[in-house]
This record gives C-alpha cells, sequence and structure tokens, in this order.
C-alpha cells in the first residue's frame, strides 16, 4: 500500500541520519556508566562460570549417529563432520548466554563468540543434570534477560532523550512490566506463525526442493520488509510511555510514513553493529585483549541503541506535525 504524501515545503527536514548517531554518540560518552550493564554481561560469560548441556546432549548425538547411519543418505566421513560439528556446538554451549534476549535485551558480545577460555585457564564447568533443571533455568534467565533488558533499554532512553521531561519517561516499574508483556507477545506471535510456516516449508521441501526453495525465498524478502517495523516496535514503551501492544503499532505507523529513511538508519544501524563486532572478536578468548573488544562493543551498541531512541523521538514529533499539517490541509479525511 502506497503511503500518503506529506507535502514537505512548509515543513522542517526530518531528522538526520547523522545527527541521530551523533547525539547517541554524544549522550553515551558523556554518561560513559550506561555501558556497565552490556560490559558486566560480557564479563559474566567469558570469565564466570558456564552452565553446560554438554553431558545432557550425548545420548541424543548416540541417537543422531544410529538414525543417521541406518538412514543410509549419507557417507560415514558426513556423518562424522556432522557430529563432530553438534559436539563441538554443545561443548561451547553455556546456558547464560540466554541473558541475551531479542529484541529487548542487554548487547553482548560473548553471548555469540561463546567462549571456553580465559586468561585463568578454563573456567568452572556447571553440568545441568535433567531436563526438567533445563527447563527451569532456561525460563528463569530469558526472564531474568527481559528484565535486565527493559532496565537497560529504560536508562538508555531516558540519557538519550535529555529533552524529555523525568515526568514524562516511563517509570522503571512500568518499563519492566511493559518489556515482559512486550516480549510474551512476540513469543505468542513467533510460536503462531513460525510453527505452522515451518510445517509448511517441510510439506513443500518432501514435495519439491525447488519449491521449498522458492518460497523460502519469498519469506526471506518478505522478513525483510519486518525488520524496520520491528526494530522501532519497542521504542514507544521507553520514550512515549506507551503499552507494550500500542508500541508495536506505533513502530508500524511510523515506519509506515518514514520507511526510505527509516530503512536506512536501522541498515547503518545494522552495518556498524555488526562490521564491528568482527573486529571486536579477533583476540582470542584467552588473551586480556578481549577487554579492548568487550568494552569497544559496549560502547559501540550502547552507543547506536542511544541513536536509535534519539531518531525515534525526533521522528516521531516531526511526523506528529506533519501529519497534523496534512489533516489541516485535506479537511475530511483520514490518515
Amino acid at each position: 500500500m502506497q503511503a500518503p504524501r506529506i507535502e514537505t515545503q512548509t515543513l522542517p527536514p526530518p531528522p538526520g541520519i547523522i545527527g541521530s548517531l551523533r547525539s547517541g554518540f554524544d549522550a553515551t560518552a558523556t554518561h560513559v556508566t550506561v555501558i556497565f550493564m552490556p560490559l558486566a554481561l560480557d564479563l559474566l560469560l567469558w570469565l564466570g562460570p558456564r552452565l553446560s548441556v554438554d553431558r545432557m546432549a550425548q545420548p541424543f548425538l548416540k541417537e543422531l549417529n544410529t538414525l543417521l547411519a541406518a538412514s543410509g543418505g549419507m557417507k560415514p566421513d558426513d556423518i562424522r563432520n556432522t557430529l563432530d560439528l553438534y559436539g563441538q556446538f554443545f561443548q561451547a554451549f553455556n546456558l547464560l548466554g540466554i541473558l541475551r534476549t531479542f529484541p529487548i535485551g542487554i548487547s553482548s558480545l560473548m553471548s555469540g563468540i561463546m567462549p571456553t577460555q580465559t586468561p585463568w585457564g578454563t573456567p568452572k564447568v556447571l553440568e545441568i543434570g535433567s531436563l526438567l533443571q533445563l527447563l527451569g533455568l532456561s525460563l528463569l534467565l530469558t526472564f531474568a534477560g527481559w528484565v535486565f533488558g527493559g532496565l537497560y533499554f529504560r536508562w538508555v532512553a531516558a540519557l538519550a532523550t535529555p529533552g524529555v521531561a523525568e515526568d514524562d519517561h516511563t517509570p522503571t516499574g512500568r518499563a519492566v512490566l511493559q518489556t515482559v508483556l512486550y516480549a510474551v507477545i512476540w513469543s505468542v506471535v513467533s510460536i503462531v506463525v513460525g510453527m505452522p510456516v515451518a510445517v509448511l516449508l517441510y510439506v513443500l521441501f518432501m514435495i519439491n526442493s525447488l519449491l521449498g526453495e522458492g518460497v523460502l525465498l519469498l519469506l526471506g524478502f518478505l522478513s525483510m520488509w519486518l525488520v524496520v517495523p520491528i526494530f522501532f516496535s519497542p521504542h514507544g514503551i521507553f520514550v512515549r510511555k506507551q503499552n507494550a501492544l500500542t508500541s508495536i503499532l506505533s513502530g508500524f505507523h511510523l515506519t509506515r510514513f518514514t520507511l526510505p529513511t527509516s530503512s536506512l538508519f536501522v541498515l547503518t544501524i545494522f552495518l556498524l553493529g555488526v562490521g564491528l563486532n568482527v573486529l571486536w572478536s579477533k583476540p582470542a578468548n584467552d588473551s586480556w585483549l578481549v577487554l579492548v573488544g568487550i568494552f569497544g562493543h559496549a560502547f559501540i551498541t550502547t552507543a547506536l541503541l542511544a541513536s536509535s531512541f534519539v531518531y525515534y523521538h525526533n521522528m516521531s514529533a516531526w511526523l506528529q506535525v506533519a501529519l497534523s499539517r496534512l489533516r489541516a490541509g485535506l479537511p475530511g479525511q483520514q490518515v
């Protein structure tokens, strides 16, 4: 659907990408303590104990070996390589990485690297003994990730939008509550939408691999269109005191009218974050140079998050002015 045209001759220019980034980095540099939470999480995942599921995974790997060998569809070397990859993953996997939740959560470099060595040697490994324990810890860590993620986002949003009166910032308790509700909404949507899509793709690949790949490619293009509104969907909770559902709708509404600029902004954020993560990940896990990467990642990702709050706040204000003038110029029409 084509977005309504907004006459810009009588409007100030919309917020720029460079200006938003500069404001976000300035806010983070001025209040550098705001990087404490991502810094602490990465230090925990690097130097702290690991919650391992390796022992629990061994029966699964043996069963997988039996199934692959019985199917006859893979060569012995391919089966061995596949099992080695799974084995390496389970050996490195740290359940504490679940503390890094999406899309609201504390940014983390180590949750993607899953280090197994430190300058002090191999960290202490705590094996999870049962499936019930795994489920309970997963739920507990996920909930903790939501809570601390809400606190982190609220802290960054308050520092990034100093022009907003303190009374207009979302109270801490409400921010945490709406963060949890927001995460629950997206979890339910992911299950309701994701499971039928997964079943459909499985059936299509069973019928014809080309057909399945075509549908998968189409879904990939559709998901790219959803990235930008989903990126801005939590911002209303922390900037405009909205509830979770209203914030999600506001993210889609903002993107509807500002898609080209907002898409470029999100792409810039993505390229800066991912590109610099490659640099931060260069040092070996057992080198103290990892501290440089952890600090750099914490500062950059926090500054980029602050920039997104600056952009969202300024663009929302600009859009309200633009739409009010559009309605005034087109009586009887709704936008």
